[in-house]
């Protein structure tokens, strides 16, 4: 129901995940004085995971309570990409995240983004698939773990990270490329 109220909800924990990525980027920031601690990288983990876990709720309450919004329609998909390549982008200069992982999600999300408004103008709605809900789950346990990044229990969190960021990027190239061929077979249908 595209009529519900804009303020609602599910549009306030898009808006709230929103609201979170300069206070992860920030506390990730480097500096000639300022080196990334345990206590400034946990700070931004929690920050991170919080408002990676309203992505669960904000879809579910939307569609369960008929509060889905073209706002929220919007809005949910782009404070998902935003917070992922923002927190990756911030973690290249500490040398946790490899500058190419960060440009492949980077051009995968702007070339997903571009697809998907070129079809919506003909029309046509290329819906989210399976892939890419997995690319997002493995790229935010990823980000997540590198944001922390330091041993915890004895676990070695960096290099963890890293595994779920390399699946990621699996599923990302693989997701942007489903993208692509369901919108060029989209075009010939039309």
């Amino acid at each position: 129901m595209t009529g519900a109220s804009r303020l609602n909800l599910p549009n306030v924990l898009t808006l709230a995940r929103i609201v979170a990525i300069p206070a992860v980027v920030l506390l990730l920031l480097p500096g000639p004085d300022r080196e990334i601690t345990r206590e400034y990288s946990t700070a931004a983990f929690l920050i991170f995971v919080s408002a990676a876990v309203t992505d669960l709720f904000d879809g579910y309450l939307a569609r369960r309570y008929h509060m889905i919004t073209d706002l929220g329609k919007l809005l949910d998909p782009l404070a998902d990409k935003l917070l992922v390549c923002a927190a990756m982008i911030m973690l290249i200069t500490p040398g946790r995240v490899p500058a190419w992982m960060a440009v492949i999600v980077v051009a995968r999300e702007i070339g997903v983004t571009a697809l998907r408004g070129m079809a919506s103008t003909e029309g046509v709605v290329i819906a989210a698939s399976t892939l890419g809900k997995w690319k997002t789950l493995l790229l935010n346990i990823g980000v997540a773990m590198l944001i922390l990044h330091y041993p915890l229990f004895g676990l070695p969190v960096h290099t963890m990270g890293i595994g779920f960021l390399a699946l990621g990027i699996v599923f990302t190239t693989w997701s942007g490329l489903d993208y692509f061929f369901r919108f060029v077979g989209e075009l010939f249908k039309h």
